[in-house]
């Protein structure tokens, strides 16, 4: 199966989405996800300018060696731009050979390992009553465990509030759908960390006292906390026996998760802007977190992140792989066939794309009794609408940023 032409796609549904499709001399197609949120572009030129040229001609039944020529050859290694181009090329690869073989791409993985895949959504509120309605909300829509965000007093607006889209400069369009605003320049958030602290505990209490202590609940601390506050945190959210705290501190600073495992027992989950396995390697090791955060999108594709898996799945670490509306329905279906592979999967992060969205993607997944199932058609089970992604061109678009009270530029 010889590569024939290679199309980078631009289309702006819902929010932006950049798709890799491959077409082979035998006529078989295969989509990649390669969205960088609020970077669209420069993966854009690097797919376009520097890897198509390259794959025109090649071999598309070498996914392997395609995926070494690329991280190697470059010689300028590793990074978001460079790993989510090669993202793209590992999943159209795969859904290539998916497509040849007449089987599912979890089949060509080693076949199920479960029935399907825990979900998790995203549950939140400015204040109490609000969330309280949106947990109910998940668990009617079928959710069997919820990610809790919260407003903070005397904080205007911080990530992951639905509702506060007004406030943000995000019109009717949902802030957890897309934090991503479209303009020139990006939104400005606030943010005071004390403050964070001495509220969330009481509304994890709250939460427990109001649906009880069965539902598997998550935290997203978004980078935003030194270590030591990350371990007063994790150490005072114990009571409410959370299923993980992610991205507790910023994780650059990856020693740093020695201190927080030193004073918590609350479990840690990272790596959602982590880009290799190498970024895994000794946090993994030294046993820091308990889940791998990493998405197919961003860590260049199925076949790394299958590989830091199993690398994890000896120290009894499982997944816990990226899945918000910035990885586009190519990448989540990418997720779901390696998630129901592997004997280490953890859980699924999961918040469904817009009307527009599934228009454009056509997918073939299901969603029953909280699990998730990435369907049994041949390859990734997703196919392009090339024309009515054509109806939606891209729009600019940045993710905010934070400020202090003092006007100091804060981890967002």
């Amino acid at each position: 199966m010889i590569i024939e032409k290679a199309e980078v796609i631009v289309t702006s549904p819902d929010r932006n989405f950049v798709t890799l499709k491959l077409t082979t001399d035998e006529g078989h197609t295969g989509l990649g996800d390669a969205t960088l949120n609020g970077r669209e572009l420069s993966v854009v030129a690097y797919l376009t300018e520097h890897v198509v040229p390259l794959l025109i001609g090649s071999d598309a039944g070498k996914i392997e060696d395609t995926w070494q020529f690329l991280y190697r050859s470059a010689y300028w290694r590793r990074g978001p731009v460079t790993m989510a181009a090669s993202a793209a090329v590992d999943m159209a690869l795969w859904d290539i050979k998916g497509k040849a073989a007449g089987m599912p791409v979890y089949q060509l993985l080693g076949g199920a390992s479960r029935t399907g895949l825990l979900a998790y959504g995203h549950a939140s509120g400015k204040e109490l009553p609000e969330l309280f309605d949106s947990v109910r909300s998940h668990l009617e829509q079928g959710y069997k465990a919820i990610r809790i965000q919260t407003g903070v007093p005397g904080l205007k607006a911080i990530y992951g509030i639905a509702s506060q889209s007004s406030d943000t400069g995000g019109g009717e369009s949902r802030y957890d759908h897309e934090p991503a605003r479209r303009g020139a320049k990006p939104v400005q958030e606030d943010w005071d960390t004390r403050a964070y602290l001495r509220h969330l505990p009481g509304v994890f209490e709250a939460v427990r006292n109001e649906f009880g202590p069965e539902i598997p609940l998550l935290h997203d601390g978004h980078h935003r906390m030194t270590p030591i506050q990350a371990a007063k945190l994790g150490k005072s959210l114990e009571p409410y026996d959370l299923f993980w705290l992610e991205d507790c501190t910023p994780a650059e600073n990856q020693e740093a998760l020695r201190l927080v495992r030193q004073h918590t027992t609350t479990p840690l989950a990272i790596g959602e802007i982590f880009n290799t396995a190498w970024d895994f390697k000794d946090i993994i090791r030294d046993q820091l977190i308990d889940y791998v955060r990493g998405a197919v999108t961003h860590m260049g594709g199925i076949s790394p992140l299958k590989k830091t898996l199993d690398y994890a799945a000896m120290y009894q670490i499982k997944s816990g792989m990226h899945g918000p509306t910035d990885i586009s329905p190519v990448g989540m279906a990418a997720a779901m066939h390696l998630g129901l592979s592997i004997h280490n999967f953890g859980i699924q992060e999961y918040m469904k794309h817009g009307a527009k969205t599934d228009q454009v993607f056509e997918q073939s997944f299901t969603w029953k009794g909280g699990l998730l199932h990435p369907g049994d058609k041949p390859g990734l089970g997703v196919e392009l609408n090339v024309d009515e992604a054509g109806t939606y061109p891209y729009e600019q678009a940045y993710l905010p940023y934070n400020r202090l009270a003092d006007g100091t530029v804060h981890d967002w």
